[in-house]
């Protein structure tokens, strides 16, 4: 048995226009942002995106859209995919070996993704829109400790929130405007 990351057909092309380096944090979001309004756009999946670069090269070492629907595999989180391809590329599980790197999402980690981040290694995770606005659009968040982002400050991780808070907030409405699909077990 199997489980492949199959990535949209879009993707390859687009994120080849993206191959400079990413110096900026307002540079990094663009990015998720754009991943997350390509993924709506082609229906390929929910409206998230992520990205992993490398933090003395500001290269970029993977990206990620979400996939749940289009996988039907409740892991396929923009983030999760992010950081397992960028995992791949490096050949580690550890993105914080070497110079490290740093997780840049269009909305704040869910609760599985917060999870995800001290154990990938990554040394800063920067989100743009909030949980509210991934609520107010239907998705279910999961429950994280209040200090969420202290809890990750206290392990040496950087946080940083509402960078391009409006632009990744815009992608969350269109989609829920168009009655994208809202994955949960209760909803499905």
């Amino acid at each position: 048995m199997t489980c492949e990351l199959a990535l949209p057909a879009w993707l390859d092309e687009f994120v080849g226009d993206w191959k400079a380096p990413l110096t900026s944090l307002e540079q990094r979001m663009r990015l998720a942002v754009a991943l997350a309004s390509e993924n709506v756009k082609h229906r390929t999946g929910g409206p998230f995106g992520a990205i992993v670069v490398e933090d003395h090269s500001s290269r970029l070492l993977g990206v990620g859209v979400n996939l749940v629907t289009t996988l039907e595999l409740s892991l396929a989180h923009a983030e999760m995919v992010a950081v397992s391809l960028a995992q791949s590329a490096a050949r580690n599980w550890n993105l914080g070996a070497g110079s490290g790197a740093q997780l840049v999402t269009s909305c704040e980690p869910c609760a599985m993704c917060f999870g995800a981040v001290p154990w990938s290694g990554v040394k800063s995770i920067i989100w743009g829109a909030s949980k509210e606005d991934a609520e107010a659009a239907g998705f279910d968040e999961g429950d994280k400790p209040p200090d969420w982002a202290a809890s990750l400050e206290r392990r040496g991780i950087l946080t940083r929130g509402g960078v391009l808070k409006a632009e990744a907030a815009a992608v969350l409405k269109r989609y829920a405007k168009k009655n994208g699909a809202i994955y949960h077990p209760e909803k499905s």
